[in-house]
């Protein structure tokens, strides 16, 4: 990408039978790989965008994993391992050995860590939003609210739309449903069925990232929402030991999908991550 504002869309072949992973780019300068989460696609990292266009010098590869979006499916087994192989594949591919940053929601976040245990010396740091961190039976997880909710909205949408919408949104009325219709639902569309119920069976990494490299000293922010029912906000915590330069935020009337219910405080976060990460490493 040569224009700090143009994007481009790529599926490149390695000389491999496996096909790397389908992404989108903007700008130039530092890499920064963004992972989505389960089920979705690279479209739920786009509202992050204005926080780099503000910034000169980052390279965005906004990349949809394995099954999702325009990516091409695992070639084997469904596992978290292949997933994070794919994603390392294509990283050694699209970035090489340039230092780089990663961001990582939801699913996307154990992935971030992989790369971290893999690549460790040549990341810069992550940014963890909503990461998963533990299987779902031994979460700590807050109880399930709705903070609001458009009946006659609801009643309006599709069953199939209406019942992805309100078993995660926190927001469910207009404003709710346009920005989950335009950055979630896309991807749920997309995504093939088959591989993410095998993905779900092994969808946890056999062992936990940080106990392979013990301790990263980059530059790295988690945020969390104060009502994710999914993924929670306290196991998150268990994190910070092994990032000693981590900033940690808990963001109240956020749920999984805290950077939509709440842009303008996450947004501020990964300025700052970003900023930190410039004048600490670049």
């Amino acid at each position: 990408m040569t224009e700090e504002t143009g994007s481009n869309e790529k599926t490149e072949m390695p000389q491999s039978v496996q096909p790397l992973l389908h992404h989108v780019e903007f700008g130039s300068g530092t890499p920064v790989v963004l992972l989505h989460g389960y089920t979705i696609d690279h479209r739920l990292l786009l509202p992050l965008e204005p926080v780099f266009a503000a910034r000169r010098g980052w390279r965005r590869l906004y990349v949809d994993l394995p099954g999702s979006g325009r990516s091409p499916r695992l070639s084997g087994p469904v596992t978290a391992e292949a997933m994070g192989e794919a994603v390392l594949r294509f990283v050694d591919k699209a970035v090489g050995d340039e230092p780089f940053a990663v961001v990582g929601i939801s699913y996307g976040g154990q992935l971030a860590r992989y790369l971290v245990a893999e690549r460790g010396p040549q990341v810069l740091g992550t940014a963890l939003i909503a990461p998963l961190v533990k299987a779902s039976g031994e979460r700590v997880l807050p109880e399930r609210q709705v903070l609001s909710r458009d009946e006659a909205l609801l009643a309006s949408l599709d069953p199939a739309d209406r019942e992805a919408f309100a078993g995660i949104a926190l927001y469910q009325d207009d404003a709710g449903w346009r920005s989950f219709s335009d950055h979630v639902l896309p991807g749920i569309r997309a995504h093939h069925r088959e591989d993410a119920a095998a993905l779900l069976k092994a969808y946890l990494l056999k062992q936990i990232p940080e106990r392979r490299f013990g301790v990263h000293d980059g530059s790295h922010v988690v945020v969390t929402g104060r009502q994710d029912h999914m993924v929670g906000w306290r196991d998150q915590l268990e994190l910070l030991e092994h990032y000693p330069r981590a900033t940690y935020a808990v963001v109240d009337g956020a749920g999984h999908n805290v950077h939509l219910d709440q842009p303008d405080a996450v947004h501020g976060l990964l300025g700052n991550w970003l900023d930190t990460l410039a004048a600490q490493h670049l």
